[in-house]
């Protein structure tokens, strides 16, 4: 039972310019250039031209930069990776069942020799089959066992292969050097006791390689050997869900097309519940009657719990609802298709015992207020990362999974401390701050207050509310920001101030260029 593996080298970078990272100045990266995939600290893959530059996976991104000042840093994005590499699974699997996939860039499956015509002949189909889909460096070993086929694939050719015969995968490994182990520490133990190729940890007695080096130094010595007992794990290939509905003749308006899949909206739900699966994330295509069949909408939607029936209707209502006129996107619609992005088990999703989670009554009357008034109409409040309180929340639709968040976790010089006000003005309000003598307090450029604040200009909050000038009994600050201080205009610094004044009242204020602004409120 042979194994074949195929190996895409440098799969980050193919996956990021593949998807269109940009650089840290927004313009198109293109592949002729030294790129680098890294982390905050270290590079997890570079392609050819860094590579010929002096970079190294693992670098701290500091030398790498040193090596190579042109270098472009793209970010890490392990699910990115792994998105990028389906369409390459998919097209392994179409040729051979039962693809393991080892890593974003690496899968393994049984050698099909023999239905091809020869180890040789199915190589060069497969290789064949990713270049159509794209795929333009692309490697395969073949050998006895995993271990050995990937060191093949490795000193494979670009679209090439390397097969190593029955039997031979101890020979073929005896001259590779211990640095293919991927385990730095135990490289580098090998390495000062002399041992730098396969061939001599070989060599070694079984029993003394496990009495010096335990278990991980025994597993070493049998893939020195090529003897690796290892099978990969295959892959199930997911079942098809996707489920579309055409229309002969076709519709061209948004009433007739939300009638019409109904049905099919029904029968993919079911289809889901059958597998003890629902639906939280939808693509919803629409196609027109064309010969092409022109893609005329194409969307995807989230759930906050999962998708009914009623739920893809109404998102195929809405979506389509792109042209005033009622018209479907200024064309009839020929298709409509449902592809499930994100399917999870039904049990994830069930009442608790007790209770708890959201009631799906509330769910379903938001949705009915939803479906009523609009997609956009029902905003729900979600924290983002920023320094003022406003910047901190950002408002999405009803159901829809946040995207283009800044992160909160990340450092923000600059912004308040907590605890958080518990009311943020839509539109703050000016308001005035001064010293004992009457004079207003303004903050210098060095972040310090020209005097003591000893008295605040309060506007009413509430109906009811007091107005006017309160005594201050403590106050914090000031937090300066100085953002987008590259702008010629509209870069004004400004500082913030926590305020409390004698009759308990707290407020968030403030100070831009000597203006005093009230933003939030502790209630």
């Amino acid at each position: 039972m042979r194994a074949l593996v195929v190996w895409c080298p440098d799969w980050p970078v193919v996956a990021a310019l593949a998807d269109g990272e940009p650089d840290t100045t927004g313009a198109a990266v293109p592949a002729s250039v030294p790129v680098a995939v890294v982390t905050r600290s270290a590079v997890v893959a570079c392609n050819e031209p860094a590579r010929e530059a002096g970079v190294r996976r693992g670098m701290r991104r500091r030398d790498a930069q040193a090596r190579c000042p042109e270098l472009v840093l793209l970010p890490d994005n392990p699910d990115r990776d792994v998105r990028a590499f389906e369409p390459v699974l998919a097209a392994v699997e179409a040729l051979r069942p039962g693809v393991a996939p080892l890593r974003p860039g690496m899968l393994a499956i049984r050698s099909p020799g023999r239905f091809y015509g020869g180890e040789e002949h199915a190589a060069a189909v497969i290789a064949e089959q990713l270049v159509g889909i794209g795929v333009r460096d692309v490697r395969i070993g073949i050998a006895d066992d995993l271990f050995s086929a990937e060191q093949a694939a490795r000193l494979a050719a670009v679209q090439g292969w390397r097969v190593v015969g029955e039997g031979g995968s101890a020979e073929f490994l005896r001259g590779l050097a211990v640095d293919v182990l991927d385990d730095p520490d135990l490289v580098g133990l090998l390495q000062r006791l002399g041992i730098t190729t396969l061939g001599d940890l070989a060599r070694l007695p079984a029993r003394d390689v496990l009495t010096r080096f335990g278990n991980l130094g025994a597993k070493v010595h049998r893939l020195a050997r090529g003897v690796d007992p290892v099978q990969p794990a295959t892959r199930q290939p997911p079942p098809d869900l996707v489920a579309e509905v055409p229309f002969e003749p076709p519709l061209a308006s948004v009433e007739a097309v939300g009638f019409s899949v109904r049905r099919t909206a029904e029968e993919f739900v079911a289809r889901l519940g059958e597998r003890g699966l629902v639906c939280t994330a939808v693509l919803v295509e629409a196609e027109g009657d064309d010969a092409a069949r022109t893609l005329l909408s194409r969307r995807t939607w989230v759930h906050s719990r999962w998708f009914a029936a009623a739920d893809l209707v109404d998102r195929v209502h809405w979506q389509l609802r792109a042209s005033p006129s009622g018209a479907v996107l200024g064309a009839p619609v020929g298709l409509v298709r449902f592809v499930p992005e994100t399917v999870e088990p039904a049990a994830a999703h069930a009442d608790g015992l007790w209770g708890g989670g959201t009631d799906e009554r509330v769910d379903r009357g938001v949705a009915r207020v939803q479906a009523m008034l609009g997609y956009d109409a029902v905003l729900i409040p979600v924290r983002q990362g920023g320094r003022s309180p406003a910047d901190r929340q950002a408002l999405v639709p009803w159901g829809e999974r946040p995207t283009g968040l800044r992160p909160p976790d990340l450092p923000w010089p600059g912004s308040v401390p907590p605890p958080a006000p518990t009311r943020v003005f839509p539109e703050p309000w000016a308001t005035s701050v001064v010293d004992g003598t009457g004079h207003p307090v303004a903050v210098t450029d060095r972040g310090e207050v020209t005097a003591e604040p000893f008295r605040v200009l309060i506007r009413p909050s509430h109906p009811g509310a007091a107005h006017g000038w309160r005594k201050i009994a403590s106050w914090a600050g000031p937090w300066q920001a100085d953002e987008q201080w590259w702008e010629t205009e509209g870069s004004t610094p400004v500082a913030r101030f926590q305020l409390v004044a004698e009759d308990g009242s707290a407020w968030l204020l403030r100070c831009e260029a000597g203006t005093w602004w009230t933003e939030a409120a502790y209630e």
